[in-house]
């Protein structure tokens, strides 16, 4: 049988497929012209046969522009075209601007850097290093002088408090001298039959009258009132402690027993005792409103400290003293100076 021949197509009149702009490729050069001609353009009006029409497909998303280059501006806003957002992401070059490392050829370090930043020269110097030459040749000759006199004060020291040798007998003078009386050593406390006994310094004074008559006043125990003064203070006066029983000690190691002065220390120390009784007594007001002092008169009194209960030591309670000539006081030492 014949194949039927074919029929010729009918004319179609249907309208023309609209077809999808083509994205636009970051970087292309697109004449505004060109593509406003195109999209004017008529479509042709010939159909064309055994074609069957093209099916419409969805625009593609537009391409995000790579990082760094450059989209040319047609001055045309393509209403069809999405907006892209801009990028929030942080641009690679300021990763190492706020990780605070700088990054660049301005901030580059020249050659060698890394090598003597991280050298022996680059430590800071502290302490004398840190001075200059001047300053630091000051400070070694100020350690060395504070050196040597802390040796020759120990060296001083010690040729004081050991017994006896012919260094020391040699140069008593030269060590007395630099140890009295601020650098005084006193072993009681470690000797081996510690001062077990109660001295008290006593004074009395003799009072001129303004009609020149005189009078004497009885004992004033200074050391009593020292003990009352300090008696419950938890933190009392070194004057007070010290001054009266130092003196006393002093007056006593450079007398004889019949108090006579021994050497040139033996006279200062009756001219020091002497002055702190007449101090004491003018703060006592001793005198009285109309006397002044005249003479004093210093004596100790001595007891033995008893013994416990249940020691069979004997010790007598019986008191000593030792009473020293009348001193007559200066004239400015009468109202208690001390010139």
């Amino acid at each position: 049988m014949a194949p039927r021949p074919a029929l010729p197509a009918p004319e179609s009149h249907a309208a023309p497929v609209p077809t999808s702009p083509a994205p636009k490729t970051p970087g292309a050069d697109v004449s505004p012209a060109l593509a406003s001609d195109a999209s004017d353009a008529p479509a042709s009006d010939a159909p064309e046969p055994h074609k069957a029409p093209a099916p419409v497909l969805p625009a593609p998303a537009p391409a995000l522009p790579a990082p760094g280059s450059e989209v040319l501006d047609s001055g045309t806003s393509d209403a069809s075209a999405p907006e892209t957002p801009e990028p929030s992401a942080v641009p690679p070059d300021s990763r190492d601007t706020l990780s605070g490392t700088p990054s660049g050829p301005q901030n580059s370090a020249p050659p060698g850097a890394a090598e003597a930043w991280g050298g022996p020269l680059a430590e800071a110097r502290t302490g004398v290093a840190a001075l200059s030459l001047r300053y630091q040749i000051g400070a070694a000759l100020a350690l060395a002088v504070v050196a040597v006199v802390v040796c020759v004060h120990l060296g001083m020291t010690f040729l004081h408090v050991a017994p006896a040798n012919t260094v020391s007998k040699k140069h008593s003078e030269t060590i007395a001298d630099w140890i009295y009386p601020e650098f005084e050593q006193n072993w009681k406390l470690f000797a081996p039959n510690p001062l077990q006994q109660n001295v008290s310094v006593q004074v009395r004074a003799e009072i001129r009258a303004p009609d020149g008559g005189s009078r004497t006043t009885g004992w004033y125990d200074l050391s009593a009132q020292d003990g009352r003064a300090i008696d419950g203070d938890l933190a009392p006066s070194h004057t007070q402690q010290n001054e009266l029983r130092r003196a006393w000690d002093f007056f006593v190691a450079t007398h004889d027993d019949d108090n006579r002065p021994v050497g040139m220390r033996g006279a200062l120390s009756e001219t020091y005792l002497r002055r702190i009784m007449a101090m004491r007594l003018d703060r006592a007001d001793a005198a009285g409103p109309d006397g002044e002092l005249a003479r004093v008169q210093v004596r100790s009194r001595t007891t033995d400290v008893p013994p416990p209960s249940w020691s069979k030591e004997k010790v007598s309670g019986k008191p000593v003293y030792r009473v020293l000539p009348w001193w007559t006081l200066p004239e400015k030492e009468i109202r208690g100076g001390i010139g």
